[in-house]
């Protein structure tokens, strides 16, 4: 009996292993492909899916898209010519007190000396005439450009258009043949994960390829108003400037730009989307005519929405300033307006206001979705030409110190000095209070105003004096949330911040 046990219990233990070896082996199957469906493994509350498509579409290798495409890629070299004036000493110096050396460097100061600087970049073919993309940094102001292709053959390069706000170049070669070119991409199906791969000349290294993923999109990073970037840690060096950014089907959907220099792996991208669709004016007219309405926008913080009764509301582009006699304001347009919608398309923040009118052409209707006072509103204006001097202006300030008794906001304010006018940009020395001193870890030392800065609002009541200060600020208490509109080098700004 004790054997017939033994017997048994050995083919029990084998037709369990040969289940369980089975079920791993079909496990296993589908994970490398061989499965039509992901596995699902139960779990106490929840369901683990294991996505097999992302075995299914890993590349094993980059060898044959690099291949197929970097004959369109080209490096990009550049020379400028810079006169520089020193002083000069001919003779070797006998000491620190030299008396040859005063003499001699009022004779040849100012002479002119001529130096010839150099940089390298990276560019890519976008049709069989020679057109070639690249950055506007890498070709702005050189003298001469040198273009050498895949097969070491080199060409003069000549400046077609440039856009300094978007950091895009277009130049062109004469190679008196069709030339092998990339096809253009979109960007805009590109998500965080997604294989990419880039090929660019870093420090001189003509054709290196590099790979990596889509690390992030939509990245406003302070690189310009008109451009949300892509991060990949595709590896970008210097010299890959200009160079494309390649998806799994050999199609640009990015053009190299800048690396993050305190961090590794951690590059930016102009999305070919934007690049696509400048190309045709920079061929045509050798610049870029945008949109310009004449307001200076914000973010919408938490308390800002708060303070303007939006609720839970943080999106979208707070208008700070709409200047006299702008598109903006014969629209309609006021301060303290959010812009939530541009044509059906929803404003997410300022750099998508400044993208969408940015790129719409001068002359044509838009229609503006806003909220004023947290109701909707819909305004239609008529989009402006932005001109040279036509710029957000920047926000700043400076310290100087005062005495006297900061109030419940921790500021001490004072009337507005003709020099203070001149300083912020007001325009009129009658209006507004100015920041004489901030108390130091005080709620507007929290918030950043600064001392210099002008306050011209609070609470949605106009100051124009110190006595409409004080009348809008002395029924404030601690835990009030406040509103203040200040002006700050010729910028408007508005904060809000609780007590």
């Amino acid at each position: 009996m004790q054997r017939r046990f033994s017997l048994w219990t050995v083919i029990g233990i084998s037709a369990l292993t040969a289940v369980v070896a089975a079920g791993v082996l079909a496990w296993t199957g589908s994970i490398r492909g061989g499965g039509a469906q992901d596995v699902v493994v139960r779990g106490d509350s929840e369901a683990l899916v294991h996505p097999t498509a992302w075995f299914q579409a890993q590349p094993s290798s980059f060898a044959d898209l690099a291949e197929r495409v970097q004959s369109a890629v080209v490096n990009i070299s550049t020379s400028k010519k810079i006169s520089s004036r020193r002083m000069i000493t001919p003779f070797p110096r006998f000491g620190p007190q030299d008396p040859f050396d005063d003499f001699f460097n009022k004779f040849f100061e100012g002479m002119p000396r001529e130096q010839t600087q150099r940089s390298l970049g990276s560019g890519f073919i976008i049709d069989k005439d020679g057109t070639i993309l690249t950055n506007n940094h890498v070709v702005s102001q050189a003298d001469e450009i040198e273009v050498r292709l895949s097969n070491n053959k080199k060409y003069k390069g000549k400046v077609v258009g440039v856009d300094e706000k978007t950091d895009i170049a277009v130049i062109r070669i004469k190679a008196g043949g069709d030339l092998p070119y990339v096809k253009l991409g979109n960007s805009e199906k590109m998500r965080p994960g997604d294989w990419v791969m880039a090929i660019g000349n870093p420090f001189g290294l003509e054709h290196t390829v590099t790979v990596g993923v889509v690390s992030a999109i939509g990245r406003a990073i302070g690189g310009g108003p008109y451009a949300k970037f892509i991060q990949t840690d595709a590896s970008i060096n210097p010299g890959n400037s200009g160079g494309p950014l390649f998806n799994t089907k050999g199609e640009v959907i990015g053009l190299n730009t800048m690396i993050y220099a305190a961090g590794q792996g951690i590059g930016f991208a102009i999305p070919i989307d934007l690049a696509k669709s400048l190309v045709p004016q920079l061929i045509e007219k050798g610049s870029v005519a945008r949109g310009w309405l004449g307001i200076a926008i914000q973010e919408v913080t938490p308390e800002l929405a708060k303070s303007f009764g939006l609720g839970d509301n943080e999106t979208g582009a707070l208008i700070a300033e709409v200047y006299a006699d702008s598109p903006a304001a014969k629209g309609g347009l006021m301060r303290g307006d959010v812009v939530v919608e541009l044509d059906g398309q929803k404003i997410e923040d300022p750099y998508d206001l400044s993208l969408e009118v940015g790129e719409t052409k001068p002359g044509s209707e838009i229609r503006l979705g806003i909220l004023r006072n947290g109701k909707r509103k819909d305004l239609k204006i008529r989009v402006g030409k932005q001109e040279g001097g036509q710029t957000t202006a920047s926000v700043g300030g400076g310290d100087s110190p005062s005495v006297g008794k900061a109030d419940a906001l921790g500021i001490v304010a004072r009337a507005v000095s003709a020099e203070d006018s001149v300083r912020s940009g007001t325009g009129d020395a009658a209006k507004g209070v100015a920041v004489a001193r901030v108390e130091p870890d005080s709620a507007a030392e929290g918030a950043g105003i600064h001392s210099g800065d002008i306050i011209t609002e609070v609470g949605g009541k106009p100051v124009g004096s110190v006595e409409d200060y004080r009348a809008a600020t002395k029924d404030l208490k601690k835990g009030d949330l406040v509103r203040v509109l200040i002006r700050r080098q010729s910028a408007s700004i508005y904060l809000a911040f609780r007590l």
